[in-house]
């Protein structure tokens, strides 16, 4: 299901662990997985990039973007913490995650599930504009486009009609 920005925001915003915030917002903003969140060390961070091994693509190394402010964030964290550059930065199992998720959903009142979040990161970056090879390649990093395309979903008559009148209104 597609979530609008403000839904995301709000269930962000109002997310008061900063564990969990972080873990929203590189799901939300940085498109990543829940597991790759789940895998993410400190070695792993180089300022606004994310270096992801052996990710689902099966390749050796994928790279994941986030804004400066997510990374100030995550950097910030793991010093309070002080976890060591190879230890997991977030430990909580996959269930213990998308419990904390569907929590967060219920506060907003939506029913939000890991991957939505995911979604939602390709959805606000395609209709912000953003050209649909960068939102399939950068930030949900498919070698294909056509499953980027599934992602983006359907678009309500009510939505193409604003774009049309913005494009040529």
């Amino acid at each position: 299901m597609d979530f609008d920005k403000d839904t995301i925001d709000e269930a962000i915003f109002r997310t008061i662990d900063s564990r969990n915030r972080i873990m929203l917002e590189l799901m939300a903003r940085g498109g990543m997985r829940v597991s790759e969140v789940l895998n993410l060390k400190p070695a792993d961070i180089d300022d606004q990039k994310l270096f992801l091994h052996d990710p689902k693509s099966g390749r050796e190394l994928e790279v994941v973007f986030i804004p400066k402010k997510i990374s100030r964030r995550l950097q910030d964290y793991v010093r309070e913490k002080k976890i060591l550059p190879n230890q997991r930065i977030f430990l909580i199992t996959y269930a213990g995650a998308k419990k904390m998720v569907v929590k967060v959903g219920k506060m907003v009142g939506v029913n939000l599930r890991p991957h939505d979040l995911r979604r939602h990161a390709a959805t606000y970056a395609s209709r912000s504009g953003i050209p649909i090879e960068i939102v399939s390649k950068v930030i949900l990093r498919h070698a294909d486009l056509s499953t980027a395309q599934r992602y983006l979903g359907k678009v309500s008559d009510l939505e193409a009609i604003r774009w049309i009148e913005n494009l040529h209104g």
